[in-house]
């Protein structure tokens, strides 16, 4: 759909974008809960007696564990159910503009993948959703969606 297009369907299906405010503490419940759930799966590989040094070495060394975690729950969520746990508490969610429903999962793949991209290059592309006049971040862009209200 052209940009056009999808501001006519927008007006006739009454959507409105997320808020920035919105989208920031959605951001923020997914990270909390991804960061509860690599500490439930990953406690007991620490052992008690590690120095901290040694407990940060094993977590850098757990690092692509937590970036394929990250990947996994923003696929999933944003694939099946149009919104993580954090968007579902924000009541927002995310759609495609190609037919204005939940992405088909190769584009929420290469959403979360663009995301952790954005997220390591100092969240520019979360920046660019301020500049952006329908609140696009790159990984929003690429995977050809837009974050919407829910209700």
């Amino acid at each position: 759909m052209t940009d056009e297009q999808i501001i006519e369907e927008f007006e006739r299906e009454n959507i409105s974008l997320a808020t920035i405010k919105s989208r920031a503490f959605a951001y923020t419940v997914d990270e909390i809960l991804i960061t509860i759930l690599f500490m439930i799966i990953f406690f007991g590989k620490i052992p008690q007696d590690a120095s901290y040094e040694q407990t940060l070495n094993l977590l850098n060394s757990l690092f692509s564990y937590v970036i394929l975690l990250k990947i996994i729950y923003q696929a999933f969520f944003v694939w099946y159910y149009g919104a993580t746990p954090g968007k579902m508490m924000a009541k927002i969610r995310v759609i495609s503009t190609i037919d204005l429903e939940n992405p088909k999962i190769i584009y929420a793949i290469n959403r979360a993948i663009v995301r952790i991209i954005s997220e390591t290059f100092f969240y520019i592309g979360f920046l660019w959703a301020l500049t952006n006049p329908k609140k696009e971040t790159w990984h929003d862009k690429i995977a050809r969606t837009l974050v919407v209200n829910a209700y």
